[in-house]
């Protein structure tokens, strides 16, 4: 279980104190250097590059960034630096079709061609739902796979963009008989809030998520653009994953604009807005948040995947949230709602928060 305190505490990382009220028998204060201690070892061995946040009821009680944002221009990460979310995005998503599922303007069990008419469905019996889509059971698979990504993907910048290595391919499997993740159901979703809203993606997600929120440094930043304080992703891996000796920048294989399916760009405190709206019922309705939080598809004891978001055990505490990564790319929203923790890790590196979080929870949840 979660060790418990019964002190106000210094906020390590940050300036200033709070006041988080009892947890257990140890101070989160003493917690906080202990993954200090170890954040910083791993630092020096070059495992991790990038932001921690940890809070708990809402209110940090460890933050700090490591590494460099960019290593040619030699800027160091910081607390507020734009990190690349990878598949993190997916929330996002699916709270816009639970928005607008709340008032009315859709239903989880309508078929996708009464949205997107004109997009091909290609090797299934029956279309697709919109609730499928959601759960990775519409049998989509990635556009990474399509053989004209590496070719296309500097000209990406907008959901129709990614349509193009869409539309057209054959389903994996008759929709409803199998889990298969699917970036390429997300951008799918990303094109029906849309059609539905008649805006944007881009614009709906800033306008009904990311800005009541507070999260003023989120979006899907192009990063051919001179966007300030944005962090570099650097990667060792090859096309097929295969580790090299050389290490490089990630925009040789990264969509210039992220999607509804992942390639966003957010920092670590928007990321704690965004939980705190969330678990606060301020982004859905609180019958319509725990529904879409509730694990769907059980990928094995202990871990299912709901809408947008994994549900999952841990040391035998609940976790929501979702991770992303991709070449250069490594990040995770971990929300602990029993125990009120939240654990945030932002890294432009390859394998940095998997690195990181599980020294962390070793400490927090032994």
């Amino acid at each position: 279980m979660l060790r418990r305190i019964a002190v106000a505490v210094v906020v390590v990382g940050c300036l200033g104190f709070c006041v988080i009220g009892q947890l257990g028998e140890q101070p989160l204060e003493e917690l906080a250097l202990e993954i200090r201690s170890g954040l910083d070892a791993q630092s020096l061995a070059c495992e991790f590059s990038g932001v921690v946040l940890l809070a708990h009821e809402g209110i940090p009680f460890y933050q700090a960034a490591y590494g460099m944002a960019d290593r040619g221009a030699g800027l160091p990460n910081r607390l507020d630096t734009k990190f690349n979310l990878g598949s993190m995005d997916k929330m996002f998503t699916s709270i816009a079709i639970m928005q607008l599922r709340d008032r009315g303007l859709l239903d989880l069990d309508d078929p996708i061609d009464e949205y997107l008419p004109d997009l091909p469905i290609v090797g299934a019996e029956q279309c697709p739902t919109v609730r499928q889509l959601l759960s990775h059971q519409a049998g989509f698979g990635n556009y990474f796979e399509h053989p004209d990504y590496l070719d296309a993907h500097t000209g990406i910048r907008s959901l129709d963009d990614y349509c193009a290595l869409i539309a057209g391919e054959p389903l994996l499997f008759e929709p409803g008989t199998d889990f298969g993740y699917s970036n390429s159901g997300f951008i799918v979703l990303g094109l029906i809030v849309e059609a539905v809203s008649g805006v944007s993606y881009y614009d709906y997600v800033l306008d009904r998520i990311h800005r009541p929120t507070g999260m003023y440094d989120t979006d899907c930043y192009e990063w051919d653009r001179c966007v300030p304080n944005l962090a570099v992703g650097y990667t060792s891996r090859d096309w097929d994953g295969n580790d090299t000796d050389e290490i490089i920048r990630n925009e040789l294989v990264l969509p210039t604009k992220g999607g509804s399916a992942g390639g966003g760009y957010s920092t670590a405190p928007d990321l704690l807005a965004f939980a705190n709206a969330l678990m606060a019922y301020e982004l859905l309705r609180p019958e319509s948040t725990e529904y879409m939080l509730e694990g769907k598809v059980e990928l094995f004891p202990g871990l299912a995947y709901a809408y947008g978001f994994f549900d999952r055990v841990v040391e035998g505490h609940r976790m929501v949230g979702h991770g992303g990564g991709f070449q250069g790319i490594c990040c995770m929203l971990s929300i602990y709602p029993e125990i009120d923790l939240t654990v945030i890790i932002l890294s432009n590196t390859d394998r940095g928060c998997t690195n990181a979080n599980g020294p962390i929870l070793e400490i927090l949840l032994k």
